[in-house]
């Protein structure tokens, strides 16, 4: 399901995603704050339209203003315990990781996936990009269904 917004305009790209941070200390008072804030906090969205002719607004948050997108939730690829890793199983992540330096640990702790909540996965990716856990888990990438609103 698609979402009309208001987003910054060096964001307001085609295929740009983003997760939506929620209200910030500038948009109280904001005229447009129905617009902009009608998102789910936390989700990650994908932009798949920018509004043509839609003018540029004025905005305490963005230097150069915000625009009217159209957004729908995006997916996210993340890694999970290999033995759950099943398309159209339900998984949540195998938790935090330190190993910042880790070629997966943007997958380990995915932007817009929570720890305690379970993720539809939409299909298996196949191995993860590390070549060895230094936690020792056995992961699996995959890419969670996007969220249904």
């Amino acid at each position: 399901m698609t979402t009309v917004t208001l987003i910054g305009t060096r964001l307001a790209e085609l295929g740009t995603e983003f997760v939506y941070g929620g209200e910030a200390d500038g948009c109280a008072g904001c005229p447009y704050r129905d617009q902009c804030l009608n998102l789910t906090e936390g989700r990650k969205y994908r932009v798949i339209e920018v509004r043509d002719g839609g003018q540029t607004l004025d905005c305490a948050m963005h230097d150069a203003g915000v625009r009217a997108v159209e957004v729908e939730p995006a997916s996210i690829t993340a890694n999970v315990p290999a033995t759950s890793a099943y398309a159209g199983s339900r998984v949540s992540l195998a938790g935090p990781c330190p190993h910042t330096e880790c070629p997966s640990h943007e997958f380990c702790e995915p932007d817009g996936a929570d720890f305690d909540a379970e993720h539809r996965i939409d299909e298996v990716l196949g191995d993860p990009p590390h070549d060895h856990c230094a936690l020792g888990r056995d992961l699996e990438l995959v890419e969670f269904a996007p969220p249904e609103e």
